[in-house]
């Protein structure tokens, strides 16, 4: 299951709930007869059906089947949202889903290890790879001309410029 948004509250009283999106398609992923996976802390994992979509500034607010009232949206608040990875929108080669660089081993082109991606932060051309090494955390910018994904065996091979690496601090 991949992660595709939260339910942040409650919005209306016709038990409507709005969401911090967390997927780069939410017109398709919170379209109406979309089903997503709900869980809320240690609970059961509930199925929703989209009944009702909208966006206010530029968050999804939606309504859901069996979910009337503000009372019966206040229990989802909090809950996470994701939906089987078979679902995933085909991405142009050369682009990945963050989730599928979470976890990769980087490594340089030396083979010295760096570490491992636990985030990405920013979309597109601005994003980088946050590495956890054994020393401290790396930030890499993610792009072609330094690195080499292999998201099959979950490896980065990195060749950065020199210095990049010696100004997120003592890396080795």
């Amino acid at each position: 299951m991949v992660l595709v948004g939260f339910v942040t509250r409650t919005h209306g009283t016709k038990g409507h709930v709005m969401l911090k999106s967390e997927t780069d398609f939410p017109e398709q992923r919170f379209r109406v007869g979309a089903t997503l996976f709900a869980r809320k802390g240690d609970a059961t994992v509930e199925t929703l059906k989209v009944t009702a979509v909208r966006f206010q500034q530029g968050r999804p607010v939606i309504g859901l089947a069996g979910f009337g009232s503000i009372d019966e949206a206040e229990r989802l608040a909090g809950a996470v949202l994701k939906v089987p990875e078979a679902d995933q929108q085909p991405l142009p080669q050369g682009t990945y889903y963050h989730h599928q660089l979470i976890g990769c081993e980087v490594v340089t082109g030396n083979g010295d290890l760096l570490g491992r991606v636990t985030e990405v932060q920013g979309d597109g051309e601005a994003s980088r790879l946050v590495v956890r090494g054994t020393r401290a955390e790396v930030l890499i910018p993610l792009v072609d001309e330094f690195c080499e994904i292999d998201v099959a065996i979950k490896r980065i091979v990195v060749r950065p410029p020199e210095g990049l690496l010696e100004v997120n601090g003592e890396w080795r």
